[in-house]
């Protein structure tokens, strides 16, 4: 943007040729607004121009006159003084008239010849340039700008407000002009933003069109779905109908055939009351007419009465003691049964006495001989070097008892020396090559279900403590994805399903053995513990949060994030994160601490970082090892604490612990009373109310188990 230059002696030789050449005045001050413009041309140009302006002088001041400067002309002002003619609009008649007279009076008023001169040079000006060009405008403004220079130098008395007028216009031009130069590249970051906002809203209109047409497919399916509904409704009332005709016509069927059992049955009533009319007749007259022969049959009666009785007399007399023929042959069958029995018992017998009569005079032989063995050994043992107890040996194998057990089996001294070196020297020896699968049954755990035999990986303790921490790294935000807590053992299966598809069942069986075999390590004990479901998970999350805790109370002590604090502040920021603790258990941690710096040079400094160095390496330093054992012992005192709450009670019920944990633990919330109580119950929050006592000593066990600590002061004991 901004005036594009052209040639002094341009403008001169156009001035020369009207007649008007500007003074040295207007010449210097038009160059020096040229060297301001943006579009000023070299040094050795603007010294040229100089010189030209220096020469035409003395023409500048002929041509121009004195008689032209210094006061105001006469001419009207309200003439035509226009440059270049331009379209008009049609006037009414009586404009026409003013128009016209204006016309007649400047063609009888001769302009000034100034006024000639300028016009007739901007016209020549405006005429001269090119509409097409891109800065014509500029051209043409600036055309304007010399015609209004020359009317400012010509009146000297008007110049300096002139002047002022013209710079302050140049002034907003250039910050005019300023603005349009910033806002170039904003409007084509506007046309960019549009083209993608355009971009965007055509994107949306073919989702919405899909969608629209998605919904009207669906509407289409929905509008059929409502006929089909409608047609069975239709052919459902119909069938009712139908089904409520059929109930009317049997209803009437029965009440047709209730009236006629009803008359049935009160016919039957009739007749049998004339039947019994009848019997009771007859019976009168059976006993009117035959008395002589009633007495005569009782008589009989009676006889043969008394004849039966002396005959079952009898039958029980002779064959009272008879035994039936069923029962005798059972018996019989019995008997020899037990016959056959007896004689393979018997025969077994005298075997097992000859057996053991030979065992007896081989044990005498076998104690002859032990008692001549043993004199040979106290005499040899007087002179031999007593025999190495290796069983002292489990205590520093990693493993314990089992894997030195392991390693140790049917060798000889020697090779047990080898063994041990090769176990203080970190190498792993005698580890089972292949394992047997535990099949496939419910009591299986779900990651160790295989039949067959499996490689061992024999993995080195790093790789089972790195696998671990991978484990517990996807498994808690696993968990708070899906808002509750699932089992150790099937988020096991599941990561070594989808990190070892091939080789799960190998990898499985290699890290719990590698767990039995490093059980020594806490890390690695904890996660298999809670594996097999000796441990709650809770343990280990709640380990997590009391270093986490105690690591954000020492960088919030630590002002100057050094890493580092002083013994005064290391005691204060862990009283405050463990309000808990008498000062001989703050004084522990403190000497752990230091123990753990290594060699400083200041000793009154504590480097905080270090002591969290467990989870960079495989090893735990003292005072996390520490920090542990305390919060272990605190969790017992707190658990001793209760069952000496719960005094002789065998069982305990919901109640009653829910009033120990709060008499132990007055500060305790409620939720984590009911969390506890769930934990000692084995059941869920809503099933506590018909819950049925416990044994104590399982539900100790139970809160052992998990997460349970103090959350308050307790009350003061004698």
């Amino acid at each position: 943007m901004g005036f594009s230059y052209r040639p002094l002696s341009c403008m001169n030789d156009t001035m020369q040729r009207d007649g008007k050449l500007p003074t040295l005045q207007q010449v210097s001050e038009r160059q020096d607004s040229f060297i301001e413009s943006p579009h000023y041309p070299s040094s050795s140009l603007v010294l040229g121009l100089r010189h030209q302006q220096q020469s035409n002088h003395t023409k500048l001041k002929g041509a121009v006159g004195e008689s032209c400067t210094g006061h105001l002309s006469t001419w009207p002002a309200h003439l035509s003084s226009q440059i270049v003619p331009q379209r008009r609009k049609p006037h009414s008649p009586t404009e026409n008239k003013i128009h016209g007279c204006g016309e007649e009076f400047s063609s009888s008023v001769s302009k000034p010849r100034f006024l000639e001169q300028l016009e007739t040079y901007l016209r020549k000006e405006l005429q001269s340039l090119d509409p097409s060009k891109p800065n014509a405008q500029e051209l043409k403004l600036q055309a304007y700008q010399e015609v209004f220079e020359y009317f400012i130098e010509d009146f000297k008395t008007y110049k300096p407000l002139l002047s002022a007028i013209k710079n302050e216009y140049d002034i907003t031009l250039a910050y005019l002009r300023d603005q349009i130069r910033t806002l170039e590249p904003l409007k084509a970051m506007v046309v960019t933003v549009s083209e993608q906002c355009n971009q965007k809203i055509l994107a949306l209109r073919e989702d919405e069109r899909a969608e629209i047409k998605a919904l009207k497919q669906e509407k289409v399916q929905l509008l059929k779905r409502i006929d089909q509904l409608r047609e069975n409704q239709l052919g459902l009332q119909a069938q009712l109908a139908r089904m409520q005709e059929d109930l009317a016509h049997q209803y009437l069927l029965y009440r047709d055939e209730a009236d006629s059992r009803k008359l049935l049955i009160s016919e039957i009533n009739e007749m049998r009351f004339l039947e019994d009319d009848l019997k009771h007749l007859q019976t009168q007259v059976v006993a009117v007419e035959d008395p002589v022969k009633m007495k005569l049959a009782l008589k009989v009666a009676r006889e043969d009465l008394t004849r039966l009785q002396v005959e079952l007399n009898c039958m029980k007399a002779d064959y009272g003691e008879v035994v039936p023929r069923r029962d005798f042959t059972a018996l019989e069958k019995n008997h020899k049964e037990a016959l056959a029995k007896k004689a393979t018992l018997q025969k077994d017998f005298d075997q097992l006495k000859e057996e053991y009569d030979t065992l007896l005079d081989i044990h005498k032989q076998v104690s002859d001989q032990r008692d001549k063995v043993s004199t040979q050994l106290e005499h040899i043992k007087g002179r031999l070097t007593p025999r190495p107890q290796w069983q002292k040996c489990a205590e520093v194998v990693s493993g314990g008892d089992d894997r030195w057990h392991l390693l140790s089996e049917g060798l000889s001294s020697d090779q047990l020396v080898d063994v041990l070196l090769a176990e203080i020297g970190g190498k792993d020896i005698r580890e089972k090559e292949f394992f047997d699968g535990l099949g496939k049954g419910d009591a299986v755990p779900v990651y160790l279900r295989y039949e067959g035999t499996i490689k061992n990986l024999k993995l080195k303790k790093i790789e089972i403590v790195d696998k671990i921490k991978d484990i517990w790294k996807e498994k808690v935000p696993a968990d708070q994805q899906k808002g509750e807590r699932r089992s150790l053992d099937e988020f096991f299966h599941e990561y070594l399903q989808k990190k070892h598809a091939d080789s799960a069942s190998k990898w499985a069986y290699s890290i719990q053995e590698g767990c039995r075999l490093y059980r020594d390590d806490d890390f690695i004990n904890l996660f298999f513990n809670i594996l097999t479901g000796k441990v709650d998970e809770g343990v280990y999350h709640g380990q997590i949060h009391l270093i986490s805790h105690l690591l954000k109370e020492l960088m919030h002590s630590d002002s100057s994030e050094k890493g580092s604090l002083s013994k005064e502040k290391f005691r204060q920021a862990l009283s405050r994160a463990f309000p808990l603790k008498n000062q001989e258990q703050i004084e522990e941690l403190i000497q752990a601490a230091e123990s753990q710096q290594g060699h400083l040079e200041d000793l009154n400094t504590i480097n905080y970082e270090v002591l969290f160095s467990e989870f960079a390496e495989d090893q735990v330093g003292n005072f996390l090892t520490l920090l542990r054992k305390q919060a272990t012992a605190e969790k017992q005192k707190y658990l001793a604490a209760l069952t000496k709450e719960l005094g002789s009670r065998t069982e305990v019920k919901v109640a009653d612990l829910r009033t120990a944990f709060q008499s132990i633990d007055p500060t305790v919330d409620p939720q984590t009373v009911e969390r506890y109580i769930c934990l000692a119950f084995q059941m869920e929050k809503e099933d506590l109310e018909q819950a049925a006592p416990v044994d104590v000593n399982s539900a100790m066990q139970r809160l052992l188990a998990a997460d349970v600590k103090r959350t308050g002061p307790g009350p003061k004991e004698d």
